[in-house]
């Protein structure tokens, strides 16, 4: 959620940020006048209990007369407190309610406007020249690596299994993640795949994306889309020594609903509803925040570097930003056999946004609690085996396997298709 200060002391730069993203300025005036209302019964709140106070303090003294008019008052002022006290309550939840609907304010520099108005920062790698080029469903039954049509017979549509080499360029491509991040400093994590409400609320997965989520309503709990998720809650309720930033690189299985997919989408593994994923995950101190943004780019570019495959750098624009996010860099990678880039990376400055929901803290050079900021970003992913298949791919449907996952797969440097 917003930080209210800013809020108070600079309206009109939150209202901006919402026409950037395409989302209702109302949204800042009802939170202003919901922060208003909160101070003002808090105010009364705390003028009566001053009074009740000071009454106690009268009472000892007081007699006759003066002491039936004190304990008249008493009684009547202990009902207005349990009001005012019920009030400021009933305030106090509307705050967070109009606090939660507003997004984090972008950052100074990020594109405005929708989807289609993101700004591509560089192109990276040769695009192959391939006459007739295979997508990456045919060229993965063709190694026996890919198995939809099992996958759904046992599970229904989008999902599938990984066989044989798929399996080993899988577990070769988070590995070689994992062995990265370590390399610069990341702790590697295994996460839980399943949270509490509040974790989930926390790192903003319960506003607009909600319908995305899988929900266990017997537990009351929910299956992770990204481990950002129990990252981000890793710390939750704590104050941290963030002198430097912190750092994780979490892996693990991930679900989502992919509700609204459609067309080429659903075919093969491109949006499935279970995935594996290695996440990297920083806490920092807000000024921190830019720089390390750049950090986690420069990590995703690097892994996209060792599996040879050409890719772009877009700066997404506002209106496309999840509500957490106030900026976002996403690497798309060549997709040869629909002749275009497709995400595969995405890295997020959330700034003190999500640290803020779930109290996660820093002292300052004086002592005092801050807010943290949090940011993440995809190191690999399941969805990475479609343009390494696709862009390695040879004519005979054979596919050349990258030096860097050469180790992962017996040291062999290509795929033969198996008959």
């Amino acid at each position: 959620m917003i930080d209210l200060r800013l809020l108070r002391e600079d309206p009109d730069a939150v209202r901006a940020s919402q026409r950037a993203r395409r989302e209702p300025e109302s949204l800042v005036d009802d939170l202003l006048a919901a922060d208003a209302e909160r101070r003002a019964v808090v105010q009364s709140f705390e003028t009566l209990r001053a009074e009740q106070k000071q009454l106690g303090k009268q009472m000892p003294r007081a007699a006759g007369e003066e002491k039936v008019a004190l304990l008249a008052r008493t009684k009547d002022l202990a009902a207005e407190v349990k009001a005012a006290e019920a009030a400021v309550a009933e305030a106090e939840r509307i705050l967070r309610q109009a606090q939660l609907a507003v997004s984090n304010p972008i950052e100074e520099g990020a594109p405005h406007g929708g989807e289609e108005n993101f700004v591509v920062l560089r192109e990276v790698g040769d695009r192959p020249v391939l006459e007739q080029p295979k997508d990456h469903l045919e060229l993965g039954e063709g190694l026996r690596a890919i198995d939809v049509e099992r996958g759904a017979k046992v599970s229904g549509s989008r999902f599938y299994y990984l066989t044989g080499v798929g399996a080993l360029l899988q577990l070769g491509l988070l590995q070689l993640a994992i062995a990265q991040a370590v390399e610069h400093g990341f702790t590697p994590t295994i996460t839980p795949v399943l949270v509490k409400p509040e974790s989930m609320e926390g790192t903003g997965f319960l506003g607009a994306h909600a319908s995305e989520v899988y929900r266990l309503e017997a537990d009351d709990l929910f299956l992770v889309g990204t481990s950002e998720v129990p990252l981000a809650a890793y710390h939750s309720g704590e104050i941290l020594d963030l002198e430097q930033p912190r750092r994780f690189a979490g892996w693990s299985s991930c679900f989502r609903r992919e509700a609204g997919s459609y067309g080429k989408d659903v075919r093969g593994i491109l949006r499935v509803h279970q995935f594996d994923k290695v996440e990297m995950f920083s806490f920092c101190r807000p000024e921190q925040a830019h720089d390390e943004h750049l950090r986690l780019l420069a990590m995703e570019e690097e892994m996209l570097a060792k599996v040879e495959i050409p890719y772009r750098v877009i700066d997404v624009a506002a209106g496309d930003l999840g509500s957490s996010a106030a900026r976002k860099y996403d690497c798309e990678a060549w997709v040869p056999s629909q002749s275009r880039y497709r995400e595969v990376t995405s890295t997020s400055n959330c700034t003190t946004f999500q640290a803020r929901r779930l109290g996660v803290r820093y002292r300052d050079a004086d002592g005092r609690p801050q807010v943290a900021a949090t940011l993440n970003g995809t190191l690999a992913t399941t969805r990475w085996l479609i343009p390494i298949l696709e862009n390695h791919q040879q004519p005979d449907g054979s596919v050349r396997v990258p030096k860097a996952l050469q180790p992962y797969l017996g040291g062999r440097d290509v795929l033969e298709p198996t008959p």
